[in-house]
């Protein structure tokens, strides 16, 4: 699978994630997001939305932006 293609279904699921957060009230749907993908996600999964967003995170929605500041940034290997 090429990185291009990992980015987009990361950005995906990201994306997927977002959208039902944005259902909550603004803070709590930040911090939720925040806080399901630090449960859920494994570091690898993590250091590429990290790629994503120090390359500016074209394609994800607002909320993930926003949440990023509370998203466990894995220490790479």
């Amino acid at each position: 699978m090429s990185p291009e293609t990992m980015h987009a279904k990361l950005i995906y699921q990201a994306n997927q994630i977002a959208k039902f957060m944005e259902s909550k009230p603004h803070a709590e749907g930040v911090a939720l997001l925040a806080s399901h993908i630090n449960d859920f996600w494994e570091p690898r999964m993590r250091l590429k939305l990290f790629a994503v967003l120090d390359e500016g995170g074209a394609g994800l929605r607002p909320l993930v932006l926003e949440a990023a500041n509370k998203i466990k940034r894995p220490v790479s290997a």
